[in-house]
């Protein structure tokens, strides 16, 4: 299996007027009263270690005395707009309990966390720089993945909550070998669909590292699901590669157990079943997957060379003259979903499900 190379630092791309304009209209646009810029400006830092006691990359960081009361009040405030109301009767029962900066990746976040006081219940969220292709990732996985996503945007400054799950290499390692024949067969079945889900909308580098592992108990049996909370890499890479997790080294115990479990006709049905789903999603989401696919299909999330390697790379996949006419990522995605739709509308058409 060959490993991918992602080409180069992916940019920071700014929101465009059409991106701003959908956002605005789907209450993601909202004024709030602190940046990423102001959390910026910390005096201090220590490391983070895991309990294990192994470095986490992460490090908390300290503010100044006559800036830091201030800064927790704004960050409360961010809360109850995120996750209620926006009322104030809240704040004083609130507590900023952390406040901590990721040293590596391109968002470089800050990850916030809130406390109650009256209960001991904590929520995380993140802080992070406003760029439009992580946006229009957050945007596609709300409307076209299994799981709803909350985040805000408010000038060059996102938002995000914080997702709940197992790490997949921390699961790849540490749970999957423990796993009941059972629980593997399902997961080769969700990994499959990630995969093709994936490639689909053209989110790229998800290595076990950029996706989380969410088991839910239901009855006697434990059921895995698999989501991304990466999306700096939505529609940049030239390399189709990039965008099928299959094909990351980090992976490879996944791909080991699907070519253990699944059969090829199983793969094909999960793929069809995946994209069924994706088909009836785009329908569903109407008016809203259009406004989206407005903006992006004229914003430029990627160099031009990128856009006209990837593009012949579909069309040998699919041959679809139609990816051949494209001149931006956004019309690349868009023009695959018209090949999915068209693909499940045809299918509806013979009766074949």
């Amino acid at each position: 299996m060959s490993e991918p190379r992602m080409s180069q630092k992916k940019p920071s791309y700014p929101i465009s007027n059409l991106l701003e304009k959908y956002l605005n209209q789907y209450n993601r646009y909202m004024k709030i009263p602190i940046s990423y810029e102001d959390l910026e400006r910390f005096s201090g830092s220590v490391s983070v270690y895991n309990q294990k006691d192994e470095d986490t990359l992460w490090i908390r960081v300290f503010y100044a005395e006559h800036e830091r009361s201030e800064i927790d009040m704004n960050l409360k405030k961010v809360y109850t707009l995120f996750h209620s109301d926006g009322s104030e009767a809240s704040l004083p029962y609130l507590n900023v309990d952390a406040i901590d900066y990721c040293t590596f990746g391109n968002s470089k976040p800050f990850r916030i966390k809130i406390r109650n006081i009256l209960n001991d219940n904590f929520v995380y969220f993140y802080v992070k720089k406003a760029d439009a292709s992580r946006i229009y990732g957050l945007a596609l996985e709300h409307m076209l993945s299994p799981y709803n996503l909350n985040f805000l945007v408010y000038k060059k400054t996102l938002i995000e909550e914080h997702i709940a799950g197992i790490p997949g290499d921390e699961f790849i390692q540490h749970f999957l070998p423990n796993c009941l024949e059972s629980e593997k067969a399902q997961i080769t079945k969700e990994f499959v669909k990630f995969n093709e889900r994936s490639m689909i909308r053209l989110l790229g580098d998800m290595r076990a590292y950029n996706y989380l592992i969410v088991p839910t108990h239901d009855f006697d049996q434990v059921i895995y699901k698999i989501r991304a909370i990466d999306f700096d890499q939505q529609s940049f890479e030239s390399n189709l590669k990039i965008y099928r997790p299959q094909f990351f080294k980090e992976n490879y115990k996944m791909v080991e157990l699907v070519k253990n479990k699944l059969d090829k006709a199983s793969i094909d049905q999960y793929k069809i079943e995946e994209r069924s789903i994706i088909a009836k999603r785009l329908i569903s989401s109407g008016r809203r997957i259009k406004s989206l696919m407005n903006a992006m299909v004229s914003d430029q999330l990627a160099p031009q060379k990128n856009v006209d390697i990837l593009k012949n790379q579909v069309y040998q996949l699919t041959l679809d003259r139609n990816f051949l006419a494209c001149n931006t990522m956004g019309q690349i995605v868009q023009s695959g979903f018209d090949f999915v739709k068209r693909n499940y509308e045809n299918h509806e058409a013979l009766g074949i499900h």
